[in-house]
């Protein structure tokens, strides 16, 4: 099923409804061109009112009706919010956290390694399977909801991190001391019995692998449920999870709480949910850089599960807005765009968090301009579904790099793995190049021409090694700040820094200074004094083959190098050694673009025009062209003759496409 059409489709929760109204639901969707609901995953105590007693009405209901309307439906498991009766019986399902144990009253507060309530979560996880496997609306399931840890740390988790760290060191006491360098401050662990609560560690080591285990607890509850539905599941269903990502207000960067790619590995398709900025804030970025992550996790199309209709904070979208956005979505690799929800609530934490009808039920701006894209999706589906992708640009990023710059961001000036990471990847984005994300155990790597590498502050020999192989043999890479500073152990490197690294960069340095309002100096970029302000701290570089392409403007550290740019073997390694601002990044990715020879057409048009491009399932390559803007704009169209879609017009090469205020263009090339 998710081959063969576009699914739209919005959350559907017949229990929260205050009057009697599915019929008329559905009669609104069917208009609206929805064609799938997803159900069910906040569901545990509609589902089991009471210890072993279960009630399907809600589900059942909805299941028949969306099958007689010939509308499909995913079903999620119930784990993520727990019911009243399970806290009252076993008080101790709740997570105890390094703040103390949690309350009832919000979702995801339990201990997903409690033996109690997975006993609870597996019964409940049966039961429903039994009840819907077989049911025709069911196309797939979703496991959990935005899973993650929640920081659960009690004594059942510490012990099982003890029991990690004997089998990861070999039962080698002495050799994980050496490794944390945990002589200091007297943290020294003589023995395993005596291994200390980590939620106070001051060692970075250690903390970062409690990091990565705890990230390990949520990969082994996902494949544990995957593991469950796939007994009942049938061959034409399929296994799904909506990943979340960082959070700042909206979906901003790598989820820190998660390894993406490595619980994404027994799913049948990864999904995701994607909260943005709209109105004048609207620029398509999060919905890009969500969708690469979540399409490069499995190198395959992709579900967006959850993503805004009216959304939060007023962020209600102006007109044209909600169609620019699905399509966004689509242009990125989804095959399915999915609001939450398809109702407003009418009580509760998410009153304001408002779905595509209001809180009166009748249609609105936003319901009826999703008609227009339920129409198109319709019309078009067999053209744009399974869009595939074939990128030379690659974002390494590292969930251990995040967690161990992270740990010392007070230290650095405030220095933020994803602020470095978004830096970077939102230069690419408005310059129009494409790219996807590949992790440290990529075995892709050496597919790429050009490798952005956000803050790489801990990473294994090997992985440098690797990388400095990859420029050897032509690859070209731009590494950020701290890059091959500490090892997989978040051990500092006793070396000249940056590392393994400095014999591809051609650089080194020991020291670090405070920016303190420095700005650039001996740059070519094209850019204004203001503009090469930079932030938090620098490292103070010494060029020893490299190419300098910045230097500091200040009286004692202007001597260093900033920037630099190394011919090793038959590639280029760039280093950027501060934190510039958005200009001067855009300007350095430019640069290295350009030696990659990944300087294109799609460069000559620039934001807030955006395009995305990719090949259908007929092999005809389709391109988006979006205005992330509220002023008209115009392009000249540089490729082969082609169709816009949308209009059903003929589009030729050098003709000049003009574009309304949050416009959009799908061209289809003959």
């Amino acid at each position: 099923m998710i081959n063969k059409l576009l699914l739209y489709g919005a959350a559907y929760y017949d229990e929260y409804m205050p009057y009697e109204r599915l019929e008329k639901d559905i009669q609104m969707m069917k208009e609206a061109g929805i064609n799938v609901v997803r159900i069910a995953e906040s569901t545990w105590s509609t589902v089991e009112p009471h210890n072993g007693e279960f009630n399907f009405i809600h589900i059942d209901r909805v299941l028949d009706a969306m099958h007689k309307a010939e509308i499909h439906v995913i079903v999620g498991t119930p784990t993520y919010a727990v019911p009243t009766w399970m806290v009252k019986e076993h008080p101790e399902v709740l997570a105890m956290t390094p703040q103390g144990q949690n309350k009832y009253g919000p979702r995801q507060n339990m201990d997903i390694t409690s033996p109690v309530y997975l006993f609870y979560a597996e019964r409940v996880i049966r039961k429903i399977m039994e009840h819907v496997k077989d049911h025709p609306a069911v196309i797939g399931y979703q496991i959990d909801n935005e899973t993650k840890h929640y920081n659960t740390s009690g004594p059942n988790v510490q012990v099982h991190f003890v029991k990690y760290l004997r089998q990861k060191f070999d039962n080698n006491l002495e050799e994980l001391n050496r490794k944390f360098g945990l002589d200091y401050w007297s943290n020294r662990i003589n023995d395993w019995e005596d291994f200390p609560n980590v939620d106070a560690s001051i060692n970075a080591s250690l903390s970062g692998e409690f990091a990565k285990f705890q990230r390990k607890l949520v990969t082994d509850f996902l494949s544990w449920q995957i593991d469950i539905v796939n007994e009942y599941k049938t061959e034409n269903q399929f296994v799904t999870h909506n990943f979340d990502f960082d959070w700042r207000g909206y979906s901003y960067g790598i989820q820190p709480d998660v390894n993406h790619f490595e619980a994404a590995k027994k799913l049948d398709i990864a999904g995701c949910d994607i909260y943005h900025p709209s109105q004048d804030d609207l620029t398509g970025c999060e919905i890009s850089f969500g969708g690469d992550i979540t399409r490069s996790m499995k190198r395959d199309n992709y579900l967006v599960l959850e993503t805004e209709a009216q959304a939060f904070i007023g962020w209600t979208p102006y007109p044209g807005q909600l169609k620019l956005q699905a399509f966004a979505h689509i242009a990125s690799g989804a095959n399915m765009v999915s609001y939450w929800h398809w109702h407003s609530l009418h009580n509760a934490a998410e009153t304001y968090w408002k779905g595509l009808l209001s809180h009166d039920f009748e249609p609105n701006p936003t319901y009826l301009e999703a008609k227009i894209i339920g129409k198109a999706f319709q019309k078009l589906g067999n053209k744009l579904v399974n869009l595939k992708k074939s990128n030379k640009v690659a974002i390494l990023f590292s969930n251990e790099a995040l967690t161990a710059l992270n740990a010392f961001s007070g230290f650095q000036g405030k220095l933020n793995y994803n602020d470095v990471l978004r830096l970077m990847y939102d230069a690419l984005y408005h310059m129009n190049v494409e790219c996807d994300f590949i992790d440290p155990c990529s075995e892709e790597i050496e597919e790429y021409k050009l490798l952005i590498v956000p803050p790489l502050y801990a990473a294994s020999d090997a992985l440098l090694d690797r990388l400095n192989r990859f420029v050897k043999n032509g690859g070209h890479i731009v590494y950020a700040m701290r890059s091959g500073f500490s090892d997989e152990n978040v051990k500092v490197r006793s070396s000249h820094q940056p590392g393994i690294i400095e014999e591809a960069c051609g650089i080194y340095y020991s020291q670090l200074a405070a920016a303190n309002e420095i700005q650039l100096k001996d740059y070519s970029f094209d850019v204004t004094p203001e503009d090469t302000k930079l932030s938090a701290m620098i490292e103070l570089i010494t060029p020893v083959s490299a190419k300098v392409l910045a230097k500091y403007d200040h009286p004692y550290w202007g001597e260093y190098a900033a920037v630099t740019q190394n011919q090793y073997g038959k590639g280029i390694a760039t280093y950027i050694a501060c934190l510039p601002k958005a200009e001067v990044m855009q300007k350095i990715l430019e640069v290295a673009l350009k030696n990659a020879g990944l300087w294109g057409i799609n460069q000559g048009i620039i934001f807030p025009l955006v395009v995305k491009t990719g090949i259908n399932q007929s092999g005809k390559t389709v391109r988006y062209y979006f205005n992330f803007s509220m002023e008209a704009q115009e392009f000249t169209y540089p490729h082969q003759d082609g169709v816009e879609l949308l209009q059903n017009q003929s589009v030729t090469q050098n003709e000049n496409i003009q574009m309304e205020a949050w416009d959009i263009k799908i061209i289809e090339e003959n």
